[in-house]
């Protein structure tokens, strides 16, 4: 299967209609799909959130804006699909529960979709990791977010583990001075080197 028709097989996938139709926001699928062969970059996040979902627009909100700064990028540089790709677990907003909590990414659009989209993706020069799910899915292991983030060492320069950059981290940053101190300058670093050759 060509590239572009996984893309079109992706964008039209209602595998989970009826989940989200029983959350709380009882929404439609809507898969934002944002990569192509060729990117340099791979962003691995989680799924989209809601102002993604409406957007149809990867890391179209707040998160986005710090996670660009994490890495030193401007906005036309992080969408411009020549260069990075977006890949998350899951390409649907997975919707809230009851307590207007994200749920997590549905296990069956990665067990349907990832492993082709990665193959499709080529030589990925550069893996960004947002949060637990794609860690766990790209590390294995179960070292939880602050682990796999502190060992960040031992995967650069071709992987950097990051926090989900959501506004709800804004503790754990305080708490773990270092990553702004260590990791991310020398992320910043890679991401110039990539783009750079």
């Amino acid at each position: 299967m060509d590239a572009d028709t996984l893309l079109s097989e992706i964008a039209a996938c209602r595998l989970c209609a009826d989940r989200f139709a029983a959350t709380a926001t009882a929404h439609r699928p809507n898969p934002v799909v944002w990569f192509r062969p060729g990117a340099r970059i791979l962003i691995a996040s989680q799924a989209p959130g809601m102002r993604v979902h409406r957007a149809n627009r990867p890391f179209w909100d707040q998160s986005g804006k710090r996670l660009r700064h994490w890495l030193g990028m401007d906005e036309a540089t992080f969408y411009d699909r020549a260069r990075v790709a977006i890949l998350p677990m899951a390409f649907c907003f997975p919707g809230y529960d009851a307590g207007g909590s994200d749920l997590p990414p549905p296990k069956l659009c990665a067990a349907t979709w990832r492993a082709r989209a990665m193959e499709r993706l080529g030589d990925v020069r550069l893996t960004v990791l947002i949060g637990a799910y794609a860690q766990g899915w790209h590390l294995g292991g179960r070292m939880g977010v602050t682990g796999s983030v502190a060992a960040w060492r031992d995967h650069a320069p071709g992987v950097f583990p990051l926090p989900h950059p959501s506004w709800r981290n804004t503790a754990w940053l305080k708490r773990n001075p270092w990553f702004e101190a260590e990791l991310v300058p020398a992320l910043r670093a890679r991401v110039r080197e990539v783009l750079d050759t």
